[in-house]
């Protein structure tokens, strides 16, 4: 069963445990308290989360290993199931993000390279939760969340005008 759009709650009421690894060289990053912020803002139970920023060899690798696809992607998704059986609320997981390819498409795109940060941790966020888009009426309901949580935070449509994603 598929997770329906959850009520909006108040980011507050969910603790984010959250670590920041930064394997990338690029120097256009956002900062923790940016990373902090746009993954609470998604966040709709308490979390254990890892973002890695890599550069396209880790990225590439990382996709070819889990997803069998020979390239370095904008985001992939780990997410961990919860060693104690108490904390079943609970969300663990990883977000790998690979900055040099979120430049190159923000830069495509013609987005703020902090919106589409923001965009694709959202994202990964949401398939954290479950969410996913590997059929219209998922990826609708995706779509309409994420449109929903960056307008929130003053960040326009990111399908606007926009490339289909995979």
């Amino acid at each position: 069963m598929k997770p329906r759009t959850p009520p909006m709650a108040e980011p507050h009421r969910f603790h984010l445990h959250l670590t920041v690894q930064r394997a990338s060289r690029s120097s256009l990053q956002p900062s923790e308290g940016q990373i902090r912020q746009w993954l609470r803002h998604a966040l709709r139970r308490s979390a254990m989360i890892t973002v890695r920023l890599v550069d396209r060899p880790e990225g590439r690798s990382l996709n070819q290993t889990f997803r069998h696809k020979d390239y370095p992607t904008n985001v992939l998704t780990f997410p961990y199931p919860d060693e104690n059986p108490r904390a079943s609320t609970r969300l663990h997981g990883d977000l790998v993000l690979c900055a040099p390819v979120i430049k190159a498409e923000a830069r495509l795109q013609h987005k703020p390279l902090l919106n589409h940060y923001a965009h694709l941790l959202i994202h990964g966020m949401l398939h954290l939760q479950g969410y996913d888009h590997e059929n219209e009426t998922e990826a609708t309901l995706m779509e309409t969340l994420e449109i929903d949580l960056l307008t929130q935070l003053s960040i326009p449509n990111p399908y606007l005008d926009c490339p289909a994603h995979g």
